[in-house]
This record gives C-alpha cells, sequence and structure tokens, in this order.
C-alpha cells in the first residue's frame, strides 16, 4: 500500500470518528451499559402467559377483571406491549432504590454499595422497563414513581429523556422523632415522587376548593392537659388546646378526607399560654370510622400535638362534605369553588405506619414495618384520572395499588382495573400480595376476630412462561397455541363459550373473541357464530401475514380480523431487537 492511499484511509477514519462524535450526546446521563440476563434470554424464548385457574376470583361479572401477572416484570411488559399498548391510564411504580443493602438484585446477584457499577446496573435496568411502560400509556397517560436520595438524581435525568416532566413531589415517610439516627448527620425522613406524563399536553386535576368559614368557634369539652412525652433524650409537655376557632377550610369532594383547614386554636394553663396557627391539617379516621384525627405541628413546646375531634354529621353542605364541623356553620359558607395547584409536600409518615398495621392485621403477623400509604395511591389516583381508568403498577409488592384501587371503586362505584406485576422474590407474590388482594376481595377476620367485610372486584393470575424464539414453522404454531390467555386479556374476554381443539369462543358483556387454530375450520367457525349476536374479534392463525379477507367477505361485517402469531411477532421483534 503506497504513502497516498494510507493517507486517504486515515482521513476516511477521522471522518467516521467525527460523525460519531456528532451522534453522541453532548448532555444528559451516560452510564456503563450492563447485559441483563432476563432480558438476553428473550432472544432464545419469547414470553407468554399461562393462567393459574385455581387462583381465580370472581364476584361480580359485570366489573372488570383485574390481573395479577407473576414473573419478572421485563417479560410481563413485553407481553403487556401487545396485550395491551396505548390502554393504561396511570402507572404507579416503587422500584428498588439501589440503597446497596440488599434490595437490588441485577442477574440473580444483591447489587451491594461496593460495586463499582452499581448506578449502571440500575439504570440499564430502569431504562429498559421504562421504555416498554411508556408504550402501554394512552397519550393522556401518567406515571408516578417513588425513590429516595439514592438515584434520585439519575432518574430524573433518565426519566427526563422519555417521559415529559410534571413535577417532584416531596413526601415525608417517616417521623423523624419517632426514628431517630442519632449516627447520621442528618435525619433521614424524606422520598420523593416524580410525576411525569406521556406527553405536553397532559394536565393533572386541579384541587377544588371551596371557601370559606370564618369567626366560628368550634368548642373542645376538655380542659387542656399536659402529658409529659420523651423525645430522644429531651422531656417536653405536650398540650392539648381547650378552644379552636376555625379561619378557613379548604376541602375536595371526598366522603372521608377534610384536605386542608386553617385554625386557630388557644392553650392555658399554669404553664403556657399562647396561639398557635396550622395551615395543613390532615384528619386520619379511627378504625371505627365516627372521629377525625387531626395532627398540629405548632402545639405546645414539642411542635407535636394531636386531638380527635367527634364527627357531628355526615351530611353534604351544598353538595360540598365537611367533617368535624356542625351542621349550623352552612351560615358562614360562601359557595365559590376555586381551581388551585396542589402543594408539593406532604406528611404521610402516619398513613406508612398504619399500612403496616392494616397488613398485620389482616394476616396476624408483622409482615413490613411500613409500607406505601393506601391513601397516597388513593390521591395520585384520583387527581390523575377518572373512575374507569387503568392503572398499571409493575413492582407490585404487597399488592398496595390493588388495595387502593378496590377501596376507590367501592367509595364511588367505579369501575377501575388494576394490573400487577410482581416476581415472587422470598414468596411476596404467592404469600402476600395475592393473599391480600384475596382477602380485600372476599373479606376476612382481623386479629380481634371480627369480620372484615370484602370489597369485591374480580381478578385473574398469571404467570410468565416461554416459547421458544427461532423463525421456524413448529416455533410459531407452539407460540399461537400459548397465546390464548393474551388474546382473552387484550380484548378482555374471558368467559368461555366454545372450547374446540380447532377454534375457541370467549365473550364478554360487549363483545366474543374467536381464536382459529386451523384454516380448515374457518366456514365451521363462520357457520357457529352466525346464531350468535354481537360483534367478533377473530384470530386466525398463519405461517404468513395472510389476514383471511375472502374467507370472511359474508360476515365481514360482524368480525374484525387480525393474523396470528405475526402480529404478536412483530411487537416482540421491535421490543427484542
Amino acid at each position: 500500500m503506497n504513502k497516498k492511499s494510507e493517507i486517504e484511509k486515515f482521513k476516511a477514519k477521522v471522518e467516521r470518528l467525527k460523525k460519531e462524535l456528532k451522534r453522541r450526546k453532548k448532555y444528559g446521563l451516560v452510564w456503563e451499559e450492563k447485559t441483563e440476563e432476563m432480558v438476553e434470554m428473550c432472544k432464545e424464548k419469547l414470553p407468554v402467559l399461562k393462567e393459574v385457574k385455581n387462583k381465580e376470583i370472581t364476584t361480580d361479572k359485570d366489573k372488570p377483571v383485574n390481573l395479577l401477572i407473576e414473573g419478572d416484570n421485563y417479560h410481563a411488559l413485553s407481553v403487556l406491549n401487545y396485550t395491551h399498548a396505548k390502554k393504561v391510564d396511570v402507572i404507579y411504580i416503587d422500584p428498588p432504590y439501589n440503597t446497596g443493602n440488599k434490595d437490588f438484585i441485577f442477574n440473580d446477584r444483591y447489587v451491594d454499595k461496593e460495586d463499582s457499577y452499581r448506578h449502571s446496573k440500575w439504570l440499564a435496568f430502569m431504562e429498559k422497563r421504562l421504555k416498554l411502560a411508556k408504550n402501554l400509556l394512552k397519550d393522556t397517560g401518567v406515571i408516578f414513581v417513588s425513590i429516595d436520595d439514592n438515584e434520585v438524581a439519575q432518574l430524573k435525568l433518565l426519566m427526563d429523556e422519555i417521559f415529559n416532566y410534571i413535577s417532584i413531589i416531596n413526601i415525608q415517610m417517616r417521623n423523624p422523632e419517632r426514628q431517630l439516627n442519632l449516627k447520621a448527620d442528618f435525619q433521614k425522613s424524606m422520598e420523593y415522587l416524580l410525576v411525569y406524563s406521556k406527553t405536553k399536553t397532559y394536565r393533572i386535576k386541579k384541587d377544588e376548593v371551596s371557601y370559606n368559614f370564618s369567626d366560628y368557634k368550634y368548642k373542645i369539652k376538655e380542659k387542656a392537659k399536659g402529658k409529659e412525652i420523651l423525645i430522644g433524650n429531651r422531656k417536653v409537655i405536650q398540650f392539648m388546646p381547650t378552644e379552636y376557632e376555625i379561619v378557613s377550610c379548604n376541602n375536595i369532594n371526598d366522603p372521608n378526607i377534610l384536605r386542608s383547614i386553617s385554625i386557630r386554636g388557644r392553650i392555658k394553663n399554669a404553664q403556657f399560654t399562647g396561639i398557635f396557627y396550622e395551615r395543613y391539617l390532615r384528619p386520619r379516621l379511627k378504625e371505627d370510622g365516627r372521629d377525625a384525627l387531626y395532627k398540629v405541628f405548632n402545639m405546645g413546646d414539642d411542635g407535636l400535638g394531636y386531638r380527635y375531634i367527634k364527627q357531628p354529621s355526615q351530611k353534604t353542605i351544598n353538595g360540598v362534605y365537611f367533617q368535624g364541623v356542625p351542621l349550623d356553620i352552612r351560615k358562614n359558607i360562601n359557595n365559590s369553588v376555586k381551581l388551585q395547584p396542589y402543594p408539593d409536600l406532604f406528611d404521610y409518615s402516619e398513613e406508612n405506619i398504619h399500612s403496616g398495621i392494616l397488613l398485620r392485621d389482616m394476616f396476624g403477623k408483622k409482615l413490613f414495618e411500613t409500607l406505601k400509604p393506601i391513601e397516597l395511591m388513593k390521591w395520585l389516583i384520583n387527581i390523575s384520572s377518572n373512575e374507569n381508568a387503568v392503572i398499571l403498577d409493575f413492582f407490585a409488592g404487597s399488592g398496595t395499588t390493588g388495595h387502593a384501587v378496590l377501596e376507590l371503586n367501592k367509595e364511588d362505584s367505579g369501575n377501575r382495573q388494576f394490573i400487577l406485576c410482581t416476581n415472587n422474590e422470598n414468596n411476596i407474590c404467592t404469600d402476600v400480595c395475592y393473599p391480600r388482594i384475596k382477602k380485600i376481595i372476599e373479606g376476612y377476620k382481623n386479629l380481634k376476630g371480627e369480620q372484615v367485610e370484602g370489597l369485591g372486584g374480580n381478578l385473574k393470575y398469571f404467570k410468565t412462561d416461554f416459547v421458544d424464539a427461532g423463525p421456524t414453522d413448529k416455533n410459531k404454531i407452539k407460540l399461537t397455541q400459548q397465546a390464548t390467555e393474551m388474546l382473552c386479556i387484550k380484548e378482555e374476554t374471558f368467559e368461555k363459550v366454545l372450547d374446540q381443539k380447532k377454534f375457541k369462543i370467549f365473550k364478554n358483556s360487549n363483545h366474543y373473541t374467536g381464536i382459529i387454530f386451523d384454516q380448515l375450520a374457518i366456514p365451521t367457525f363462520k357457520k357457529t357464530i352466525k346464531s350468535i349476536k354481537g360483534r367478533f374479534s377473530v384470530y386466525v392463525f398463519s405461517l404468513s401475514d395472510e389476514t383471511f379477507d375472502e374467507e370472511f367477505t359474508d360476515v365481514k361485517q360482524k368480525v374484525k380480523l387480525s393474523p396470528i402469531p405475526e402480529a404478536i411477532l412483530r411487537v416482540y421483534r421491535r421490543i427484542f431487537k
């Protein structure tokens, strides 16, 4: 090779490098890409779902069927990319926080604090799942992600690349006075909730605020009592006020929660006299549901205080519900309603503990110290969707999201549907998540032996399974045979009408699904459906991508045709490329 040709070759290499540098990010999140076994196996095996028949729960056939999928969420999300593309309204996830304390497994190993690729592994893990999740959201969809300070910075940059940023909500999940860590420089009590939408046009529902109460005194019969309590190594006296003066009250149309209230109270005794103001109080209902417990921060020397206020009535005034306030307050009501944004700081530390207690009451033993609060889940769902929403949680854990959906449906007769995905690490799915949902639907006995009424609902339980991925006719046939559950999920038709070797028919209250495994059975299938009133989604097995339109011309007004497994394979080729 002469010198001139070597120079030309070198110049060409330089130009290629320039183009490569131009393509690279100038700003953004960059990490060391790490191979994940759960992802790599999809090059050889394609995920499908298999129903666990004996775990089905049905209380009302006219209500939506909720789904619980046991298996790695990458595989579950891959299946949902076919069955639920652009069908999901709300996603909430509580992923591993990557603390280094055995909370995050990558390739069957816990990632510890000393792992030099700790953050890269977590980002590789999350990126793949978040991208699959985005395909499931409607254009009006929203995603909420809980996280703490270990990965919040990295997660925000990652999600900025995939979704449309709305806000970060600061949530107090632990009471620092109760869980004092004397070794820490700062007492950790906050977590973060990242809020993103799929498109820039989406808007969170704003808070409906009604104004106002004024100059009304709600008196507490008991006198102020001083109670000595220990906080850390400091003894303080906790006082309760003898009188409340309601300054203003802001609420949402919720029959259980007074969202925001401003009050002024007076405390008088020999040791302390003063006035406290509290601008944001959240009532906490007692188990009997009759009293509301208000947490008042600026009360007494220690800055803490709780007071149960009896509810005089549970009636509405001018269509708005007021809790803990006498009915004759109506003379002070201004009926104007104002829409305002929500604060980005909430205290759910008490609800966090209460959720752990609730699970203990349900199972008869302590399973977790704290859990994500049900009330937080319900609030997120309410502000971001309507009563017919589809809610997905693909880090479902103990099933709090499903619990919240069932409670909301009971409260407002909604038809929300949840999809929960979780692995079975430490038997979390089989021993906690599924039994919890079953108890909530059907009812259970608490620790006192009292019967707790079920909320009702339907559930189907699936496990991820696999078929060979090679492009052979044999594998296509096998995928079609294993796709029945996926097609029923896609069409939401779970009631079996006809089950034959060559074709099957399922239905719901609105339409039917037909699955034809043998093209020679098309005439028999058409003859069968002619006597059935209703629309059909028909899936016909084809080794190519043939739709069989000509064979269905005489019933074309009644059917919508799709070839299988090609429609499924197209989705998988896009995901696993």
